[in-house]
């Protein structure tokens, strides 16, 4: 009997916690759809000219707003992955060449040494 007690304490604990992870969510949200409610209101509001001092149509304004909202993008998502590369230890393509050229150095050294030690083997024979 107490085992079920403990059990669902723990089962109720763990759904008020998901419950309240969820309120947080969802404010966070809130949140964020009101920042972006701004942004759009600003982008709307803001006049952009082009070289020939012509305002830029709305359309047109999208459409470079989206250009480099892409670049941003892809610039976040290149540090993101070189910092979980760097998270993770794994090794970038660059690394590796150069590790198997430091290999293929030292498979030559060895072969190197080898050979000293078979001919100085063979001098003492």
């Amino acid at each position: 009997m107490k085992a079920k007690t403990l059990l669902e304490l723990a089962t109720l604990s763990s759904t008020l916690y998901t419950i309240s992870k969820e309120t947080h969510l969802m404010e966070k949200l809130a949140i964020l759809s009101e920042q972006g409610k701004d942004k759009i209101n600003n982008f709307m509001k803001e006049s952009v000219i082009d070289e020939n001092g012509n305002e830029i149509e709305f359309m047109e304004k999208l459409v470079l707003k989206a250009h480099q909202v892409k670049e941003e993008l892809e610039e976040k998502i290149g540090e993101v992955v070189a910092s979980f590369y760097e998270k993770v230890n794994i090794a970038h393509t660059d690394k590796l060449k150069a590790v198997e050229m430091r290999i293929e150095q030292l498979s030559k050294d060895l072969a190197l040494a080898e050979a000293r030690i078979n001919h100085l083997e063979n001098k003492e024979k």
